[in-house]
C-alpha cells in the first residue's frame, strides 16, 4: 500500500517539448495548434528556428505571443540538410535553454498532426510503470487522399518524429547523438540499461511531409555508417540495409548503404556505443532476427 501511495505522489505531469524547425511554414501552424489543443498542456514548448528563409520564425512568433510556454530560438547551422545529425543539433540547442524542472522530454517534428489526447495518453503509458523509458505512437501519412501506416514504421520502434523519454533515462543514455542512427541507439542503450520502450497502435499522428524526400547519396552513405557506429557488424549490416532498401522500394540503396558501412570502417569512424553496449546491440538485433525467422 505504501508503494502505491508514494507512486501517486510522484505522478509525471510535466512534459517539456522541443521542436526543431527549418522552412516548415507550411506545416508547424498544424503542429502548434495540435499541441495547444491538448487535453494536458506542455510545461513548456521550445521552437528551434533554425535559419530558416520563409515565415516559419514569424508563424512562431505569432503563438509566442498568445501562448506564454511557446518560446522561440533561432540559430545558424549549414543550409546542407543531412538526416540525424542537423536536426539532434537544433534540438539539443533547444534542450539547453529548456526549464530543467520537467518530467519527460519530447522531441517532436514540425510537420505533425497530432490527436488531442496524445500526451496524455502518453503519460498515462509512463505513470502506469515506472520502467518504461520511452514512449510514442504510429506514423501515418497520406496516400490517394488516404491516411496509411507510413512504410518505415514498425511496432517495436518509435520514429523520430516524436520520441517522448522518461527524464532520468535521458539523461542516462547521455541524450541524443547528432549523428544518423540517433533514434535507434536511444532505444538500444534504453534496453541495455533494463528499461521498456512502448509504442501505442491507438495514437496515430499524421505525418504531412514524407520523411527523406530531399535525402541525397550522401544521405544513403550516411546511414551505412550508422549501422558501423551502431555496431551492428557486417551481417546485422546487410540485413538491415536491405530490409530498409526494400521498404523504400529502392533496391539499389543497398550498395550505397555497404559502401558508407565500409568507408566508415576503414576510416575507424568512431562508434555511437561502447564495447559491452555493442555486445549488447548485436546479440539483440540476432535474437529479434531469429525471432522474424522463426515467425
Amino acid at each position: 500500500m505504501l508503494s502505491t501511495q508514494n507512486e501517486k505522489k510522484t505522478l509525471f505531469t510535466k512534459y517539456s517539448i522541443v521542436i526543431p524547425a527549418h522552412n516548415e511554414e507550411d506545416f508547424i501552424t498544424v503542429t502548434l495548434n495540435a499541441i495547444i489543443n491538448q487535453t494536458v498542456l506542455p510545461h513548456e514548448v521550445i521552437v528551434v528556428n533554425d535559419h530558416s528563409t520563409d515565415k516559419t520564425q514569424q508563424i512562431v512568433e505569432e503563438f509566442s505571443a498568445k501562448y506564454s510556454f511557446i518560446k522561440l530560438r533561432n540559430i545558424l547551422s549549414k543550409s546542407e540538410h543531412q538526416p540525424g545529425s542537423k536536426v539532434v543539433q537544433a534540438f539539443l540547442k533547444g534542450y539547453e535553454i529548456i526549464d530543467p524542472n520537467y518530467d519527460i522530454i519530447v522531441k517532436l517534428d514540425a510537420d505533425l498532426d497530432i490527436p488531442f489526447n496524445y500526451f496524455e495518453t502518453i503519460l498515462h503509458h509512463f505513470n502506469q510503470d515506472s520502467q518504461i523509458a520511452m514512449v510514442g505512437g504510429f506514423a501515418y501519412i497520406e496516400k490517394d487522399g488516404k491516411w496509411i501506416l507510413e512504410s518505415l514504421t514498425d511496432k517495436d520502434h518509435i520514429r523520430g518524429a516524436f520520441k517522448a523519454y522518461r527524464k532520468n533515462c535521458y539523461e542516462k543514455i547521455g541524450g541524443l547523438r547528432p549523428h544518423m542512427g540517433w533514434d535507434t541507439v536511444d532505444e538500444l542503450l534504453c534496453k541495455y540499461y533494463g528499461w521498456k520502450v512502448v509504442t501505442d497502435e491507438s495514437l496515430q499522428i499524421k505525418h504531412l511531409k514524407p520523411t527523406g524526400a530531399s535525402y541525397n547519396k550522401s544521405a544513403l552513405y550516411k546511414q551505412g555508417s550508422a549501422y558501423y557506429a551502431l555496431g551492428y557488424g557486417f551481417w546485422i549490416t546487410l540485413i538491415a540495409g536491405t530490409k530498409l532498401a526494400l521498404r523504400k522500394k529502392k533496391p539499389s540503396y543497398i550498395l550505397y548503404y555497404l559502401k558508407g558501412f565500409f568507408e566508415a570502417s576503414s576510416n575507424n569512424t568512431p562508434k555511437m556505443v561502447n564495447k559491452d553496449q555493442e555486445k549488447f546491440v548485436r546479440n539483440y538485433r540476432w535474437s529479434k532476427i531469429k525471432q522474424k525467422v522463426k515467425g
